[in-house]
């Protein structure tokens, strides 16, 4: 991609300074021929374009104190906004989120919200991270293997390598290989089942990674995350560029 296409996209600067390179890979110019191409078959995409990047937009490099992994968009319409587990304002919380909420009650006593809009977490220092950061509609995992792996491989390196005392949050089997490489000498990872319903029973529940998160950040001259979501929130204007 020319660095002019690249200095539009919407990225915070810290991170784009780092991994800039990234855009002028093979595998990133073939991924953005499949979304063209994808684009041009008439496929539905989520989320839009200019929504790829969010999580990094929305939480600096140098901020970034927990890592939530998810693996990838939510697939239905009006849905994912570049948030790992977060929906729009306006669209009930899916079925892992409401267990979510379960837990951060059970763990910090905080009450669900009735939204599922996260972009409070990611301001607070919460990276809200999928593997995969496209889905066709209605296809779970349909685009898995067209390059957002190596990429946000390096995201999850960068840091690793980069940053000291920081969390990662793996919740299933999925996030927890993509996390195998990460050095638990310098950082904390805190792992359980997925928070899906065919899972949350065998380990999510009472798994406390919240209160977790925040002693270990305490313990290493981090303030604590804010969990604590507004019950009125709206959706900023999204300032984006388009990878397609």
């Amino acid at each position: 991609m020319p660095e002019t296409a690249i200095s539009k996209i919407k990225l915070a600067d810290s991170w784009k300074n780092r991994i800039a390179d990234e855009f002028s890979k093979d595998y990133m110019q073939r991924l953005r021929s499949f979304l063209v191409s994808e684009k041009e078959a008439g496929k539905a995409i989520y989320p839009k374009g200019s929504e790829f990047f969010r999580a990094m937009d929305l939480t600096a490099f140098e901020d970034v104190k927990v890592v939530i992994l998810g693996q990838d968009p939510y697939h239905g319409p009006g849905q994912a906004h570049g948030l790992s587990f977060s929906v729009r304002p306006g669209v009930q919380p899916p079925p892992s989120l409401v267990n979510i909420y379960k837990e951060l009650e059970s763990d910090l006593g905080i009450p669900p919200v009735h939204h599922g809009f996260l972009e409070q977490w990611a301001k607070e220092g919460v990276l809200l991270l999928n593997a995969v950061l496209s889905v066709q509609h209605k296809q779970a995992a349909s685009h898995q293997g067209q390059g957002w792996e190596e990429f946000t491989d390096r995201v999850i390196r960068e840091l690793n390598d980069s940053r000291e005392h920081l969390v990662f949050i793996l919740w299933g089997s999925y996030a927890q290989r993509k996390g195998s490489f990460i050095d638990t000498n310098r950082h904390c990872v805190i792992k359980s089942p997925h928070p899906s319903p065919l899972s949350s029973y065998r380990g999510f529940f009472g798994s406390r990674p919240f209160s977790r998160a925040n002693e270990y950040l305490a313990n290493n001259g981090y303030q604590p995350v804010n969990w604590q979501l507004d019950e009125m929130v709206a959706a900023e204007g999204n300032r984006q560029t388009e990878l397609v």
